[in-house]
C-alpha cells in the first residue's frame, strides 16, 4: 500500500513594506535652492512701484533782478561799517538821496579788490553827481575794512558783512563760502536798478551808465520844464495883445 504525503502549503506572501511617513522637518536648502521660507524675487520685467519722493523745500526767493523792487525793511539783516557800527540797507538808502551803491569785493588789501576799491574812488566824484550814495561790501572785519580804507584814501565807507546776510540777499555769495565780486544798485523806492557779478573796471562800467542816463532823463526833464514855461509865457502874451 502506497502512502501519500502532504505537500506543504505554500508560505503566505509576505505583506508589502510600509510606507514611511514624510518628516515634517523642512531640509535645508542648498546654495543652488533657494529657501521657500524667503520672498520670491519679483520677475525682471515686472517694475517695483517706486517710493514717493519726498518734495524738497522750495527756495523762499531768489536774489533781486533789475527791475524789481525790494522791501528795504530787514533786507539782508544787519552790517556794520568799518567804524563798527551797526547798520541796515534800508538805513543807508534812507540817508541816501537817490539810491545806494553796494560793489562786492572777496577780500580786502588784495590785488584785484585794491584795483576796484581806488577805481570807485577815482570816480567818486561823477558817479555821486546824481545822489547815490557809494559803499564797497565784503565779509571782512571792521579792523581789515579800516586798515583798507585808510591805505587806499578811499572817500566811501566800507561795509563789514561777516555773516554774508546781505551778500547772499543780493545774490552775490559764492557757495560755499566766499564772495563774488559785482555791483548791487537800488534807489529810494526799493526798486533794483543794476545787480550784476563783474571785474573791477565793469562793476565801475555798470554805474557810470546808470548815472549817465539819470543825467540825460534829467536834462530832458529840464528841457520840457523850460519848453512849457516858454509856451505859456507866450500865451500870457499873445492875451495881452489881444486885449490891447
Amino acid at each position: 500500500m502506497v502512502e501519500l504525503r502532504k505537500r506543504p502549503a505554500p508560505a503566505a506572501p509576505a505583506p508589502p513594506p510600509k510606507k514611511r511617513a514624510p518628516s515634517k522637518a523642512k531640509a535645508k536648502p542648498t546654495k543652488d535652492e533657494p529657501s521657500k521660507a524667503e520672498p520670491e524675487e519679483a520677475p525682471a520685467d515686472v517694475k517695483e512701484t517706486p517710493a514717493e519722493p519726498v518734495a524738497a523745500e522750495a527756495p523762499k526767493g531768489g536774489a533781486p533782478k533789475v527791475g524789481d523792487s525790494i522791501t528795504l525793511e530787514g533786507f539782508g539783516g544787519e552790517i556794520e561799517n568799518h567804524d563798527g557800527e551797526k547798520t541796515t540797507l534800508a538805513k543807508l538808502v534812507a540817508d541816501s538821496k537817490a539810491g545806494v551803491v553796494l560793489f562786492t569785493y572777496p577780500k580786502a588789501s588784495t590785488p584785484g579788490c585794491t584795483t576796484q576799491a581806488c577805481l570807485f574812488r577815482d570816480s567818486y566824484e561823477p558817479l555821486t553827481a546824481t545822489g547815490l550814495s557809494i559803499y564797497g561790501l565784503s565779509t571782512d572785519s571792521p579792523k581789515a575794512n579800516t586798515t583798507f580804507k585808510t591805505k587806499q584814501n578811499l572817500p566811501y565807507p566800507l561795509l563789514c558783512d561777516t555773516s554774508a546776510t546781505l551778500i547772499a540777499a543780493i545774490g552775490l555769495k559764492k557757495a560755499p563760502k566766499g564772495t563774488t565780486r559785482g555791483v548791487f544798485v537800488v534807489d529810494k523806492s526799493g526798486k533794483v536798478l543794476a545787480s550784476e557779478p563783474g571785474g573791477p573796471a565793469p562793476t565801475v562800467e555798470v554805474v557810470k551808465k546808470l548815472v549817465a542816463s539819470s543825467s540825460a532823463g534829467d536834462g530832458k526833464a529840464e528841457a520840457e520844464e523850460k519848453k512849457t514855461a516858454d509856451t505859456a509865457a507866450e500865451v500870457a502874451d499873445t492875451a495881452e495883445k489881444v486885449d490891447a
